[in-house]
């Protein structure tokens, strides 16, 4: 493993290089390729080989490069990087979610990349997700994959019990009723993971946190309503119980590609996994909507997705070849090949080619981004949903009330961003 403390810029990971890092210890011979490593968090089975092959297009095309691709799970890879990035052993590219990209950048552990070879076609990405690599005026990542939620739902069993795309909320109760007294099967079923959550507090016009006042809106009339419609549409005609296993979403995807649910919400990252499904043989019934909106009349889903970013202890050599590395990867081609092989949605429009959108669910995914909101840039913001996540479950079991539960998340949440107010 080589090159080791987290420096703040490039010249500091050359003084790092002088030391304990450089090429002594990278594994590369003098005069031969750079050997860079590369730490992909995607889906080993059905992601990641998409991925190893571009690997080997990069270094046919670049000869004096090599990529050590290494497939780290992504459950693990944030304590991991942020571990070794902080001691020895990290990769010179990760991967990286984009909530994980402002807090690794607050560290100094990511190389600016403005200016650089990596973001020479900047314009071509959707500038949305561009501002979400973006911490204190600097990017720190080159948008590689993106995602929302949305409403996906079983055309067949739409069109059977008389019903369209709800546009509300509270439609959806009345469709989930309707397609119980037409089909039989539960209209909806929700998830009570506070990712999924986050669309009912955009559809009231609030967060988690407002970020610019610095104040914990947790609490707010605004939150506690859209958590009482979350909570609402787990109890009633056509919409299922909360399953609070630990299986819950494994029960939820597997209920829906097999059309014993008629709805869910869900992201794009299933799109092949619905098309192994009963249900979505043709994949034309899979019928892809903008997630109802609240009593604001507006609908939100939170932007996910990862960037590619540079290691900022890497050395001169391993940056400038992670820099041609991160932009063959981000390139047009590749993102079209991606789609393609893995049906995730390209982050640059020029790489929305009449093959990419023949996929009914890369092109209903896109039709819905437009809804989909990027989170501030707080370092601490995707830590935020892990309090939500202990309690949305207790609230949503029939074990806590709203009132206590919120309480307490704000509780939690308050000791993650001590200088914010309730």
């Amino acid at each position: 493993m080589r090159r080791g403390i987290a420096a703040t810029a490039l010249v500091a990971s050359l003084a790092l290089a002088a030391t304990a890092c450089g090429g002594s210890d990278s594994g590369d011979e003098a005069g031969g390729p750079v050997t860079i490593t590369w730490w992909d968090t995607s889906n080993a089975t059905n992601e990641a080989p998409t991925y190893q092959a571009l690997v080997k297009e990069f270094e046919a095309a670049h000869k004096d490069i090599k990529v050590n691709y290494v497939n780290v799970p992504f459950d693990q890879a944030q304590n991991k990087f942020d571990t070794a990035a902080g001691s020895k052993g990290a990769p010179d590219v990760l991967r990286s979610e984009v909530g994980w990209t402002p807090a690794f950048a607050k560290k100094g552990f990511f190389a600016p990349l403005d200016g650089t070879e990596a973001l020479a076609e900047q314009d071509k990405f959707q500038p949305s997700l561009i501002q979400q690599a973006t911490y204190e005026g600097k990017t720190y990542g080159v948008p590689f994959t993106t995602d929302t939620l949305a409403l996906v739902y079983n055309k067949a069993l739409y069109e059977k019990a008389g019903v369209e795309a709800p546009k509300t909320w509270e439609d959806l109760k009345k469709a989930a009723a309707t397609i119980k007294d037409k089909t039989g099967v539960d209209g909806y079923w929700g998830s009570t993971q506070a990712y999924y959550a986050q669309s009912f507090l955009y559809g009231e016009g609030t967060d988690t946190v407002d970020a610019d006042a610095k104040k914990i809106t947790v609490t707010s009339p605004e939150a506690k309503k859209a958590y009482g419609t979350w909570r609402g549409l787990f109890s009633g005609k056509g919409l299922h119980k909360a399953d609070t296993t630990a299986d819950a979403y494994a029960h939820i995807q597997e209920a829906f590609v097999s059309g014993k649910v008629a709805s869910i919400v869900q992201g794009p990252w299933e799109i092949t996994n619905f098309y192994k499904g009963s249900a979505f043989k043709d994949k034309n019934n899979l019928g892809i909507a903008t997630v109802p909106a609240g009593s604001t009349s507006k609908a939100g889903a939170p932007t996910g997705g990862h960037n590619l970013s540079v290691y900022a202890g890497s050395d001169k050599a391993h940056q400038e070849a992670s820099l041609k590395f991160v932009k063959f990867m981000t390139s047009a081609k590749a993102q079209e090949t991606i789609a393609l092989k893995n049906s995730t949605l390209p982050t640059r429009e020029d790489a929305y080619t009449a093959k990419v959108k023949a996929d009914p669910g890369i092109a209903g995914y896109q039709g819905v981004l437009s809804s989909a909101q990027p989170r501030p840039a707080l370092p601490e913001y995707s830590s935020l949903w892990a309090p939500l996540d202990d309690e949305l479950i207790e609230i949503a079991g029939g074990k806590e009330s709203l009132d206590k539960g919120l309480g307490d998340a704000e509780t939690a949440i308050a000791k993650l961003v001590p200088d914010f107010s309730k």
